[in-house]
């Protein structure tokens, strides 16, 4: 993965972009610092795909069991309902 320092990338964002298309993922650096990465379109649903979780895993998980925070019930009135004869 090639690196380009922020002021390259927005001077050349074209270029960028294109190597980004042709190359792969393009990582940006701040001051030294990785800051962001620059991924192609396909590559990124691809990840994102990947990231999510398939239902049977989120029932299997102990996180947030029986925590289920329910909002307060409102004060509405019912109205009245006939009996059947």
């Amino acid at each position: 993965m090639q690196s380009w320092p922020i002021q390259d990338a927005k001077a050349r964002f074209s270029e960028f972009l294109e190597t980004c298309l042709a190359e792969g993922p393009q990582m940006v650096t701040k001051r030294g610092s990785e800051a962001a990465v620059l991924v192609p379109v396909a590559e990124w649903k691809r990840l994102q795909a990947a990231a999510r979780p398939f239902l049977k895993q989120l029932l299997l998980t102990p996180e947030g069991r029986g925590e289920l925070t329910l909002p307060a019930r409102g004060r509405a009135q019912r109205r009245p309902v006939d009996p059947l004869a």
